[in-house]
């Protein structure tokens, strides 16, 4: 049995985590923080991690980017390990959590799907056996409540396919305000807010007479948040470094 630290308790994904967390016999929430502490949710709640002097053995972010510095202190200071699920985090932001990894062990990533990391992978090798001779675009789609645009999966999707190409590319997120022609060094990002939309994901390798279209659907949150706890099982009593989906994946 391992305790939790649920960041953004109240949230969306937040109380997605705290049902999935009742399902299982294997861990708890002992503790969540948010800015909203009038939702009763089984635990106590704290407005920061600064008022929160307790123990636990893992945290579960789904918050806010405002949080990051406090919940990176608190973790780094109590030695507790944090899987990190916000998005729309800075570059800057980033680097905090990466300097913060030499000293606590963190798991990051944008997207705590398994069927998102698969498709990572595939988009992955698509893009190095078709190189720069076919044109990527990612097309994604989120609810109208979604604040940050692109999404961070979308981000994600597209730096691993960069990392894979023979020269790096530059991502495309408006066309609207050009009159030219599409350059092949780019990859366009699109984006698309509207009603429930859990989040769907689509990559498309677009050649000459021939499309390739390699897509994602989340139909529920329960994914993510079964994700994130399978992540913070995953974390526990690791060294310190930067974890992600692929090191999840190669221990499934």
């Amino acid at each position: 049995m391992f305790d939790i630290i649920l960041s953004g308790c109240n949230g969306r994904l937040g109380r997605a985590v705290t049902e999935c967390a009742a399902l299982r016999d294997d861990c708890r929430i002992v503790a969540g923080i948010d800015i909203n502490t009038d939702i009763a949710m089984g635990f106590p709640i704290y407005k920061s991690f600064a008022d929160f002097d307790g123990k636990a053995d893992v945290i579960i972010d789904f918050s806010n980017p405002n949080v990051l510095s406090s919940l990176l202190e608190y973790a780094v200071n109590s030695g507790t390990p944090a899987v990190i699920a916000t998005t729309g985090l800075s570059e800057s932001q980033i680097k905090q959590i990466r300097q913060a990894s030499s000293r606590v062990a963190i798991f990051f990533s944008a997207n705590m799907s398994l069927g998102v990391s698969l498709l990572s992978e595939l988009a992955q090798t698509t893009a190095r056996v078709l190189g720069s001779s076919f044109d990527i675009e990612i097309v994604e789609a989120h609810h109208n409540s979604k604040i940050d645009a692109p999404s961070g999966t979308a981000l994600l999707l597209a730096d691993a396919i960069s990392s894979c190409l023979p020269q790096k590319p530059r991502y495309e997120y408006n066309r609207q305000s050009k009159r030219e022609k599409r350059s092949k060094n780019e990859i366009g990002i699109h984006s698309i807010r509207g009603g429930t939309i859990v989040g769907e994901h689509e990559v498309i390798f677009a050649g000459n007479d021939e499309v390739i279209k390699l897509s994602h659907s989340a139909s529920s949150k329960k994914i993510f948040a079964a994700g994130a706890i399978n992540a913070a099982a995953y974390i526990i009593r690791k060294a310190p470094e930067l974890y992600s989906m692929k090191d999840l994946v190669k221990g499934v």
